[in-house]
């Protein structure tokens, strides 16, 4: 009995991997970069390469400024400046109904360059829990249910893999790719299995609104305002039509702070700001405290007030069902200051990557001669989703990091500006690394590992000339954020030229001097297939 159940969790395990391994990757690596996604926006938004933001009031540097952006907006909002993030990031709807973003410089309040890209927070980590796909939340059901898949990979590959932990000191590099990556795929699972569990049971979580609307909805009739009020401290009052004006933020911002200090018993200062309808006697505007910094949760203080008096209209703190969602989205997040456990986080999400590349990999590796003699396309057909899904989305990422340093920054066309350009050369990379794995299938690893070394060296490059900030300089200023995101696409491009120097070299050893064993091996697999196949046929 223990024997079948086991091969049927090998099967489950197999099969699982196959189908959903593409889309788990996609996440992984969104994921992972998503980990420092502001320290992205500074490599991406040169303009907002400042130093520790001073004091700054935002009815002097902030509330003209913003005005202006938003006329016409049913509201707009600022997020305060901070270590990751040094300026005044103003938010609102443009003239087209779309979503824009500008920067403040919080030194002077002089309105910084149109970044023109959405950078990492605006494209990387929406991408890691959303797919960009908008269409009915298509995106968020997909990653769901890649989720769920994972899931069961975990707990399939903890049953197959008896000997657990002797796997886990088990790592041959010197044997052949087949083998190597088997070992690999078992060494990144056992070692990153609580990591990769947790991340992946809180991020289906976070959206349990999504998932399972109902049990959230139903004590309040379906009335989900209510249910944002009771949670989260949403507030909402229709607009009278009647003028109004736009009392002090500095003061309702410290009459907040003060607040929450007081319910904390420790300093604790405001976040973001927001106003809704600007301009409307009706008018008010919610107040948002940090993260806790010495906590895990992503709990928030929240404080409405009347626009045009400035008094409080209601103050919010989380129930403990909400803080327990809070600590959940909080280990998920890491918004903490942590940089320890943050550059964890990436190394476990990096894991991951490794881990889902290696099954793909192992797979293709034991049944490609089998597929080849029995003239079956599954297992090129995977290989080209597994070299696209793979490095075809860092191919990807790199170019999307490139073109963003070689655009202009008023590049335009057919209406399109220059965010859109960079997310089309993402897509279109993507797409063409797809192409290429199913037209050069031998050589397509190889290749796409040296495209990878090509174009991370050629981001690097493009941000010394585009900007002047070589990594000597950055490293010298203690631009933490720029200097990494260079040292990180170095280290990829040195890891990229190996994985692609070993791979040249296993197809450059002529297939007369193949290992016979090797060959005996794949004859005897394929003779056992066509004996039981005849066996079932009588």
């Amino acid at each position: 009995m223990e024997p079948t159940f086991r091969k049927s969790m090998e099967w489950l395990h197999t099969w699982a991997g196959v189908i959903i391994g593409s889309v788990l990757f996609a996440i992984f690596w969104m994921g992972s970069l998503s980990v420092f996604d502001r320290e992205i926006d500074r490599w991406m938004m040169p303009a907002t390469r400042l130093g520790a933001p001073p004091p700054a009031s935002l009815d002097t540097m902030v509330k003209p400024v913003a005005e202006q952006l938003s006329v016409g907006s049913p509201q707009w909002f600022v997020s305060l400046p901070n270590d990751r993030m040094p300026v005044f990031r103003v938010g609102y709807r443009d003239a087209s109904g779309g979503f824009a973003r500008r920067y403040i410089d919080p030194a002077n309040g002089d309105l910084l360059p149109d970044a023109g890209t959405h950078g990492g927070t605006g494209f990387i980590f929406p991408f890691h829990y959303s797919l960009h796909i908008k269409w009915m939340d298509l995106g968020y059901w997909l990653v769901g249910l890649a989720g769920m898949g994972m899931l069961v990979l975990l707990v399939s590959g903890v049953i197959i893999h008896r000997k657990i932990f002797r796997e886990f000191f088990t790592f041959r590099p010197q044997k052949q790719v087949q083998r190597a990556s088997l070992d690999l795929h078992n060494l990144t699972g056992v070692l990153a299995l609580p990591f990769h569990f947790a991340i992946t049971l809180s991020g289906l979580i976070i959206f349990y609104a999504i998932y399972f609307p109902w049990p959230a909805t139903l004590p309040f009739q379906g009335n989900k305002e209510a249910l944002q009020a009771e949670a989260f401290g949403g507030f909402n009052r229709p607009k009278t039509g009647v003028p109004g004006r736009l009392a002090s933020l500095d003061a309702m911002v410290r009459d907040a702070e003060a607040r929450w200090s007081v319910h904390h018993g420790a300093p604790v200062s405001a976040d973001f700001v927001r106003v809704v309808h600007p301009g409307d006697a009706a008018s008010f505007v919610q107040v948002r405290s940090v993260f806790p910094s010495d906590t895990v949760a992503m709990d928030r203080g929240v404080a409405v007030y009347d626009a045009g008096s400035g008094t409080l209209i209601r103050e919010h703190y989380s129930a403990p069902v909400r803080s327990v969602h809070a600590f959940i989205a909080g280990m998920h997040f890491i918004q903490f200051q942590h940089w320890t456990l943050r550059w964890l986080y990436f190394l476990g999400g990096m894991a991951g990557c490794v881990m889902i590349a290696t099954g793909f990999l192992f797979w293709q590796g034991s049944r490609r001669a089998r597929h080849a003699q029995q003239g079956l396309a599954g297992a090129p057909l995977v290989q080209g989703l597994t070299i696209g899904s793979v490095t075809g989305i860092i191919i990807a990422t790199f170019a999307f990091f490139a073109v963003n340093r070689l655009l202009p920054a008023n590049a335009e066309f057919a209406g399109a500006g220059r965010a859109a350009f960079e997310m089309s050369a993402f897509y279109l990379v993507w797409c063409g690394t797809f192409a290429h794995a199913w037209l050069r299938p031998a050589r397509a690893w190889c290749e796409q590992a040296l495209a990878i070394a090509a174009l991370a060296v050629l981001a690097v490059s493009l941000n010394w000339l585009s900007t002047g900030d070589h990594l000597l300089k950055t490293l010298a200023a203690g631009s933490a954020g720029v200097a990494g995101m260079d040292l990180m696409l170095l280290t990829a491009a040195a890891l990229a030229a190996l994985a692609a120097r070993r791979l040249g070299r296993r197809h450059a050893v002529p297939a007369r001097h193949t290992d016979r064993r090797t060959r005996d091996r794949n004859a005897r697999g394929v003779a056992a297939v066509k004996a039981s196949q005849q066996a079932r046929h009588d």
